[in-house]
């Protein structure tokens, strides 16, 4: 191929990307819908930042943040209201997603406002799963105990 027919076609294929980008609906504004089994935190709210723990890595969200899905490992979601404003919620696990939209949903399995952990019972459950653990007789228990320890010394480290 001729080195003047290979720039025509890069041309027009670098035309259509950008029309195909000028056509998307990125806002400047980013709304946030946070719910869990106990309890909704926010909906359809506007939001400046969240800040997320995912098994792929801890990430944060602005405005404008490419579309993305992920799974939410037990830690801090932590988000950034428009006054500026920090929350800060526990996550046992669940899910991310952000949408072209600026739109973010994040479900969770279970939440808590982390200034309503007390840190104490915290560090009592987490002796108590880690007493499964080492106490677990099958492949199940020990699998089921070792979540639990996980999740529990996420709880410890989000109190502390």
């Amino acid at each position: 191929m001729s080195i003047v027919k290979n720039a025509r076609l890069l041309a027009t294929r670098g035309a259509r990307l950008a029309q195909n980008q000028s056509r998307r609906n990125y806002s400047d504004e980013m709304k946030l819908t946070f719910a869990a089994a106990n309890k909704t935190f926010y909906d359809a709210a506007v939001v400046r930042q969240i800040d997320v723990p995912s098994f792929s890595g801890a990430f944060g969200i602005l405005a404008k943040h490419v579309p993305t899905l992920a799974v939410l490992k037990p830690g801090v979601v932590q988000v950034v209201e428009n006054d500026g404003k920090l929350t800060k919620y526990f996550v046992s696990s669940g899910s991310v997603t952000v949408n072209e939209d600026s739109s973010v949903q994040v479900l969770a399995e279970e939440a808590h406002n982390v200034a309503d952990i007390d840190v104490n019972e915290a560090r009592q459950l987490l002796s108590k799963y880690q007493s499964q653990l080492s106490s677990a007789g099958d492949d199940k228990a020990k699998a089921e105990a070792a979540i639990a320890v996980e999740v529990a010394e996420a709880l410890v480290k989000a109190a502390e």
